[in-house]
């Protein structure tokens, strides 16, 4: 199985477009079906948090006073990331705040980020949703700490990834779960799953 870098943002807002910045964030390194590494991090976004959002994230601004600027944290989680391929639950909104922070400290981001929301939409789609939270529960995912910290969900997110892997490879027979296959997957229609994973080396 294929080293992932599982990553999990808490923002002061949707997009960065309308002035939202990251006030934490959270990283699993993934390799041979297990996390081998964690990164997590605070940081002070500039700006204030919103009263919602600290209800939902437990982030406040006296927490994130003393905590380290965006860029050096951003920094650090892109050295910590390496060129390991990334995965996100409901990228879209990781993967925003990934690219706009990293081109703010002049690093160039990977935009190929996989998503485990998509993937599980593809591998799961009885459930009644594919919220993070009814994943952990509905497919008896280990869970530790609080959702809506970054750490936390992603820890979840890459007990997900692991399941979806060992998923692929029990129903499809794929002998190795790669980045480019789960690319694939999340940008595939629903009924064509099974030719999709059979162009990647599976067996329906």
């Amino acid at each position: 199985m294929i080293a992932h870098a599982v990553i999990d943002f808490e923002t002061t807002g949707l997009a960065p477009a309308h002035g939202a910045r990251p006030t934490e964030v959270g990283v699993c390194l993934l390799e041979g079906g297990r996390i081998v590494d964690r990164y997590q991090s605070l940081m002070n976004p500039g700006v204030p948090i919103p009263y919602d959002i600290q209800g939902l994230t437990g982030i406040t601004d006296a927490m994130v006073a003393a905590a380290p600027t965006v860029s050096t944290v951003m920094k650090e989680a892109a050295s910590f990331v390496g060129d390991r391929p990334l995965l996100a639950h409901n990228a879209a909104f990781d993967r925003k705040f990934w690219e706009v922070e990293l081109n703010r400290i002049e690093r160039k981001p990977r935009i190929d980020m996989a998503c485990s929301l998509l993937l599980s939409r593809r591998l799961f789609p009885t459930l009644p949703n594919h919220r993070l939270a009814t994943l952990v529960k509905a497919l008896q995912l280990p869970m530790e700490g609080t959702f809506h910290r970054a750490l936390a969900d992603a820890e979840c997110t890459a007990h997900l990834l692991i399941h979806i892997q060992e998923e692929l490879q029990a129903r499809f027979k794929v002998v190795s779960v790669d980045h480019a296959l789960l690319m694939a997957i999340q940008k595939a229609r629903k009924y064509d799953l099974n030719q999709c994973i059979c162009k990647h080396g599976g067996v329906i």
